[in-house]
């Protein structure tokens, strides 16, 4: 199954008869929710989810977007409308981040058939509308584990054993900044990876030859143990879905550096190098 879906090919399937559900995932890190803009103008049917509330857990020890409590991310996508049956696609308005975050999490928990709009809404050439939508309630009942997920121990061992790769700006993992978490620099071993270079100037992903070889300059091998974190488990969520439009699995460290940093026992390493 493709990891991504054009526009062209969208606006094709919802003219046909099993139009996949929609969701708007639409959010910025820090700032206001986007509801407001969703309710100006949204792909029709699309329905809203806020990643903050629907797809993530409170903000904690586990970081600042530690998985949500399952149930709760259930019934979210019920009243969604999302089924096990049906195919679901998802949007948002700038890199793909909160999307990929929201394709990631349905597919670890379990749902077959999960696209993220290339491009986001900018791609989308077709009609937009403010009509609030009131899908049917679905049946989707989430079972976690259908894609690999790193607590911060397998994180630290697989920056031993494996490939590790750090999602976020390369001047955050060099320590040079930090402007969001206690501590500024990287995991020992992880290699530095911006999500940004995904895409194209266009906003499209890469092709999968691009990726497959950018993630073989990193170091990514066919029997590489690959594994992902960032922030707080958005943005690497996307390269998560790079790495799969790449055709490499890959293991999501969803507490990232909000929850790595945390730990004042965890060791940090700063500089250009992994080490």
């Amino acid at each position: 199954m493709n990891a991504i879906i054009s526009a062209p090919d969208l606006a094709n399937e919802l003219a046909g008869d099993h139009p996949p559900v929609i969701l708007d995932v639409r959010w910025q890190l820090g700032g206001p929710n986007l509801r407001p803009e969703y309710e100006k103008a949204h792909i029709p049917g699309a329905v809203f989810v806020d990643l903050d509330a629907e797809l993530a857990g409170p903000a904690g020890s586990g970081g600042r977007h530690p998985l949500p409590d399952i149930g709760a991310f259930g019934t979210a996508m019920r009243a969604a409308g999302v089924s096990a049956d049906r195919a679901v696609v998802v949007y948002d308005g700038g890199l793909n981040w909160a999307a990929a975050r929201a394709w990631w999490l349905l597919r670890w928990a379990g749902h077959p058939s999960v696209r993220v709009l290339d491009g986001g809404l900018a791609a989308w050439a077709g009609e937009l509308t403010a009509e609030i939508p009131e899908p049917a309630p679905g049946t989707f009942e989430p079972v976690p584990g259908a894609l690999p997920l790193l607590d911060a121990d397998g994180a630290a061992a697989l920056a031993r054993t494996g490939l590790l790769l750090d999602a976020r700006a390369a001047e955050r993992y060099r320590g040079d900044v930090e402007p969001i978490d206690p501590v500024g620099g990287h995991i020992p071993g992880a290699v530095s990876a911006p999500t940004t270079e995904n895409v194209a100037e266009s906003g499209l992903f890469r092709t999968a030859a691009e990726l497959t070889d950018r993630f073989k300059g990193l170091g990514a091998r066919p029997d590489s143990e690959v594994g992902v974190y960032c922030g707080s488990g958005v943005s690497g969520a996307h390269q998560v879905l790079a790495l799969a439009v790449a055709g490499i699995p890959a293991a999501l460290y969803v507490g990232s550096w909000s929850e790595w940093s945390r730990d004042g026992d965890r060791p940090v390493a700063t500089g250009p190098d992994p080490q």
